[in-house]
């Protein structure tokens, strides 16, 4: 790796100042902030300033918020974003790190459809492939995404009285036992499924979102039963949740804490 260019780095941590508070900043708090020199920190402002990456805020002289520069990058960065290409990335480092099949999926209507996929290297493992459509309230991925749905959009999809179709005998098939389900989910916000779509597998789904907030896919564990415990279980739903926020920010999504 090169030299990192003192200069540049003061520019972006003053940048990087404006995500937290209410955006605004004066140059004494730069200076506070970073414990930078008073004489340095007004050279960086007026050199972002000039190349509209800050702008003075209207009314309050020597405060300044985020220019339409910081946009226009951001907004060029989304246009690149790939789902699926950066799901299978952060697939395959979380499969390195626990050796089990790891999913990316997407809802559609009341089905997932698995985008990315990466296997474990243990003998027993999970048949399955990207592009795969399942029912969403088998699997632990579609009860994520459900779960995340707006109460009247849930109804729409799965109103009451609705037949759900079951995958293997633990397949929940009953819409107020789902809706309970969907309740704890949104609680805990992990999804747990115990031998839902497969009789064999029990799996573990986090939620990812994108760069507003919303819930735009879930990332899934999948284990057979054999490497199954509550300790893994415990272990594996913080892994997917740590995967998941990792997807979640590749996507522009910045966590409130």
């Amino acid at each position: 790796m090169g030299r990192l260019v003192p200069a540049v780095t003061r520019a972006l941590d003053i940048l990087e100042l404006f995500l937290d508070g209410d955006g605004t900043l004066s140059a004494p708090d730069i200076v506070r902030k970073l414990q930078l020199p008073r004489t340095t920190v007004h050279e960086l402002v007026t050199t972002l300033a000039a190349r509209s990456y800050i702008v003075q805020v209207p009314g309050q002289p020597g405060r300044y918020r985020l220019g339409v520069r910081p946009y226009q990058l951001g907004s060029r960065y989304a246009e690149q974003l790939d789902l699926a290409a950066e799901g299978q990335q952060v697939a395959r480092s979380v499969a390195e790190t626990c050796d089990e099949t790891v999913h990316v999926a997407i809802l559609e209507g009341t089905d997932v459809i698995y985008i990315a996929k990466v296997d474990s290297t243990h003998a027993v493992r999970m048949v399955s492939a990207a592009g795969r459509r399942l029912p969403a309230h088998c699997t632990s991925v579609g009860k994520m995404l459900l779960a995340s749905l707006p109460e009247p959009e849930l109804a729409v999809r799965i109103p009451d009285g609705a037949e759900l179709t079951a995958m293997t005998p633990n397949s929940i098939t009953d819409p107020a036992a789902l809706r309970e389900a969907l309740a704890g989910i949104r609680r805990h916000g992990i999804a747990v499924e115990s031998r839902e779509s497969n009789p064999d597998v029990s799996c573990v789904a986090a939620p990812v979102r994108d760069r507003t907030g919303q819930v735009v896919a879930a990332l899934s564990i999948s284990v057979p039963m054999i490497r199954w415990s509550d300790e893994r279980r415990t272990e594996l739903e913080q892994l997917a949740a740590k995967g998941a926020a990792e997807l979640s920010e590749r996507l522009g999504h910045r966590s409130a804490a």
